[in-house]
């Protein structure tokens, strides 16, 4: 649907998102396998959180962190992935244009909180390996609030320019999206006017920018943990110290390991199925490694689930709070 602007234009009210309708074959299969994907990376993420808030030794700030994760994880995907599934088994998959607004908006702001949060978990590590003397002043409780609290300011800020910048743009002509969601680069090829480019250009830098940042501060982060842990004498010492930051780290690589093959691939006249199929690596892929990744590297929280779940015990007594004395200091 669409209304007339001016003369030769027409305002559109609505977007059609083609998404995967260039694999009609191929939609059903897709469906299952995504589905299951998406089942498991919530059931993944509840598990983690359940076991974190029934564990008592895990109510240290790392595990606040993975809880924060867990849950800008699982809002991220249902902001993207539940719609994508029912477009999956339509043969409409029309999206208003305040819901495509809505969709961004949110997709952007758990995207970036998680990349946010990512950044705040290596610089934990960093404090733990590096001034574990300090660890107990500089993450306090009040502290960890403070920083989980910023990453989730900082991405809802990220989702409010990221979306009010596109959607400020006029879109008068076609209106199929070639993307199974609402994201920038398909929408800018839909927007006109003469500062379509800029507009583009502007996001672009914001986006990379904030991401880049995030990336080389965990890099930072990292280049004094190993450096610490390399004055460690014992080999036990350097493996018990390394082994804490194991599952970050590989959450780390695999995050934005897909994340710049996505952004840094060149853009060739058809790759509108293949940035559809890559797509899927950060909002399907990406979500559904990392609870298995966090599970299955910490032997902390593997232990911890195997005492709560597969011993028989579930959430004994009543949800006690985060932090309890020294408890924030692990």
């Amino acid at each position: 649907m669409a209304a007339m602007l001016g003369l030769n234009h027409t305002f559109v009210s609505e977007f059609i998102l083609i998404g995967f309708s260039t694999f009609p074959h191929l939609q059903l299969m897709f469906f299952l396998l995504f589905l299951l994907m998406y089942l498991f990376t919530l059931l993944g993420n509840l598990l983690i959180m359940t076991t974190i808030w029934s564990e008592r030794s895990l109510h240290t700030p790392m595990y606040l962190f993975l809880c924060a994760l867990s849950t800008s994880e699982i809002l991220y995907t249902f902001a993207i992935v539940p719609r994508m599934l029912a477009d999956l088994l339509s043969t409409h998959r029309s999206i208003a244009f305040v819901a495509c607004a809505s969709q961004m908006f949110f997709s952007f702001t758990f995207g970036f909180t998680h990349s946010f949060l990512l950044t705040v978990m290596g610089y934990d590590r960093y404090v733990a390996i590096c001034h574990p003397l300090r660890y107990n002043v500089l993450m306090s409780p009040r502290g960890c609030a403070c920083l989980v609290a910023w990453s989730w300011a900082g991405g809802s800020v990220m989702g409010l320019v990221v979306t009010t910048a596109i959607f400020h743009l006029t879109f008068c002509g076609p209106n199929q999206v070639h993307h199974f969601f609402c994201h920038v680069p398909p929408l800018v090829k839909l927007a006109c006017g003469g500062n379509v480019s800029t507009v583009a250009l502007g996001v672009g830098l914001v986006c990379i920018t904030a991401l880049l940042g995030c990336c080389l501060l965990i890099l930072l982060s990292y280049a004094f943990i190993i450096a610490t842990i390399l004055r460690i004498p014992s080999a036990e010492g350097r493996h018990k110290a390394f082994s804490t930051c194991a599952s970050h780290l590989t959450v780390v690589v695999v995050h934005y390991g897909f994340a710049s093959v996505v952004y840094l691939k060149s853009k060739g006249p058809q790759s509108l199925e293949g940035d559809t199929l890559m797509g899927v690596t950060y909002t399907v892929l990406t979500p559904f490694l990392s609870p298995i990744i966090f599970s299955l590297r910490n032997k902390e929280l593997k232990s911890a689930m195997k005492r709560t779940f597969l011993s028989g015990i579930v959430l004994q007594g009543s949800p006690r709070g985060w932090f309890h004395g020294r408890e924030c200091g692990g």
